[in-house]
Formats: C-alpha cells, sequence, structure tokens
C-alpha cells in the first residue's frame, strides 16, 4: 500500500542550505553536561566543522518530569564555555508540539498509528516486545498510548563510526510509541520529526542510541523522507553496562577550567593531541582539533571505561 509523504515545513532560513552538512547535539536538560555529554557534543561538533558544516543545539525538553531547573541555559553556558558554538538559534522541542500533533493527525488520517492501552508489564510479560495486541481493537484516544504502524522493520544500517549494525528483527518491526498513554511525545517521534524539520544530514552521538536508531529509519522511511547518516561514539563507562549520565549522578564539567576536560574527551576519542596543547585555551584546543579530526581513530567499541 502507498502512503503520501507527511508534510513537515522547514524554517524559511533553511531554503539557502539545504544542500549542506548539517549536524546536531541533543542533550535532555535532566542535569548539567558531564563528561559523557562532552564526547559526544566534541565528536558531534568535530565532524561537522571538518566538513565545513554548521552545527546545531536543540535542547530536547519534552518531558517535563526529569527536567531540572535552570538545566537549559547552564547545558548551552557550559557549551559555550568549551569553545562549541552553534550556528543557527537553539531549537527547543516544547516549542514544537503544534508540528508534532500535525504529524500525527496526518498519519492518522493515512491509518498509520493506532491506539493501545497494552501496560509495561504486559509487554515484559511478553518477552519485552509488543506483539500488537491492539492493533485491531480500536481503542479511544485517552488513556492509551499512540503507536506507528511499523511497515518497514528496518533492521540493519551502516554506522559511519561503528560499522555495519544489527539487531533483532522482531525488536525492528515492533509497532513502537509515538505519544504516551500521559499525554506526553514519545522519544522516538520527536527526535525525527526535528531532524526533518532541521534538514539534519549527519548525527553523530553516543552507542547507547545505536538500537534506537533502526526505529528511526523505519519512521524517516514511513514519513517518506531521506534519513541522515548515523555515527555513534563509544560511551564512557564507570563499569560495563553502567554509563556516566545525569541519571547516574555523574559530576559536570567545570566551565572554568575547560582544558583538561577537552583534552581527556579528545584523548578518549582516540584524536591524541600533542602535549604541547595542554597549556592552550579552549578555543585553540578546538581550532588543532577541527583541523586533525579523524573519525578513522575513534575506536570502534560501544563502552570505554572512563575514571574520573
Amino acid at each position: 500500500m502507498n502512503h503520501d509523504k507527511i508534510n513537515i515545513t522547514r524554517p524559511q532560513y533553511l531554503s539557502k542550505s539545504t544542500t549542506q552538512y548539517r549536524g546536531r547535539f541533543a542533550p535532555s536538560p535532566s542535569g548539567f553536561l558531564h563528561f559523557g555529554s562532552l564526547v559526544a557534543a566534541l565528536a558531534s561538533y568535530l565532524h561537522a566543522k571538518h566538513q565545513q558544516g554548521l552545527w546545531l543545539v536543540r535542547i530536547e525538553d519534552i518531558d517535563p518530569p526529569r527536567e531540572m531547573i535552570g538545566a537549559s541555559s547552564a547545558i548551552l553556558a557550559t557549551l559555550d564555555a568549551y569553545g562549541l558554538h552553534w550556528d543557527e538559534p537553539v531549537l527547543y522541542q516544547s516549542q514544537q508540539s503544534d508540528l508534532y500533533r500535525d504529524v500525527l493527525q496526518q498519519l492518522a488520517q493515512q491509518k498509520l498509528i493506532y491506539h493501545c492501552q497494552c501496560t509495561r508489564a504486559q509487554v515484559k510479560a511478553q518477552g519485552g516486545i509488543y506483539q500488537g495486541q491492539c492493533k485491531d481493537k480500536n481503542h479511544p484516544q485517552k488513556n492509551s498510548a499512540t503507536r506507528l504502524r511499523n511497515l518497514h522493520g528496518i533492521y540493519h544500517y551502516h554506522d559511519l563510526i561503528q560499522g555495519d549494525y544489527f539487531c533483532p528483527q522482531k525488536l525492528a518491526k515492533e509497532d513502537f510509541i509515538l505519544a504516551r498513554k500521559d499525554g506526553l511525545f514519545a522519544y522516538q517521534l520527536a527526535v525525527v520529526v526535528d531532524d526533518i524539520y532541521q534538514n539534519v544530514s549527519h548525527v553523530i552521538r553516543g552507542c547507547d542510541l545505536l538500537e534506537p536508531t533502526v526505529r528511526q529509519l523505519s519512521f524517516y522511511q514511513q514519513l517518506g523522507y531521506q534519513a541522515p547518516q548515523f555515527g555513534h561514539v563509544p560511551l564512557a563507562v564507570t563499569e560495563p553496562g553502567f554509563k556516566l549520565s545525569k541519571q547516574n549522578k555523574a559530576p559536570a564539567i567545570d566551565n572554568k577550567n575547560p582544558t583538561p576536560s577537552l583534552i581527556a574527551a579528545l584523548n578518549f576519542l582516540g584524536q591524541h593531541p600533542p602535549e604541547a596543547l595542554y597549556a592552550h585555551s579552549a578555543t585553540q584546543i578546538i581550532e588543532w582539533a577541527i583541523e586533525n579530526w579523524s573519525t578513522d581513530a575513534i575506536p570502534k567499541q560501544q563502552e570505554i571505561a572512563f575514571c574520573q
């Protein structure tokens, strides 16, 4: 069955730069930036600037219960202090609600979404993958999650850093959630719609998102848009499977003395700056890193132990 392309109108200022490299960093304001966040931000920035591209910042503030007051402005201040300067106005997902609702409405008109009342416990009892029980039950929207009729189920892609990635086909074919029961928009909806809206061409981020990428690729195809190229850098972990994160209370990086963290992040990414650079400013370190950036030097592994 053929479906119409979903209409996602892009901002006027993108009209002259639609073929240019456009990368982005999209933190959630659930806490301050820590070393793991810096690694992802730095990799995405350097990958863009090494190719004379644009680098955007998007604040993923669509989950108010998880957000920390003042985190958004603190994140931007940290990026600025570390010499990671964005090229266009910061996009806040909390201001994109009308666009998300419009996309959901278009999907509903094409019968590409449906409402589901299964609980997390029920899905977990079935092995953790939703089996489609609500697909033909015509549940009302109230007290229901909204799921995509996943027609593509992409399970393999070539990652710019990690190489070929495969995920279980059952997971890839799952009808995943686009809007939650509590009325909040799901990550998969917001991230894909906003990448299309901002015409993002490359996404460089952490390996914790290797698997969700297959869902995003499926969703791009269903919406009728070309997906960006994806590359995933290793996660900084304190022990196997335990990444540095805001939820795990990872310490914030120092805005007043960015050099040590920048040098550590470059070494983590396999870039190995010369010792002479250790006494230089953040701006000088970033200039060296842009010129000498090498994707091939990034370790081809999903996790690297790091102790602060």
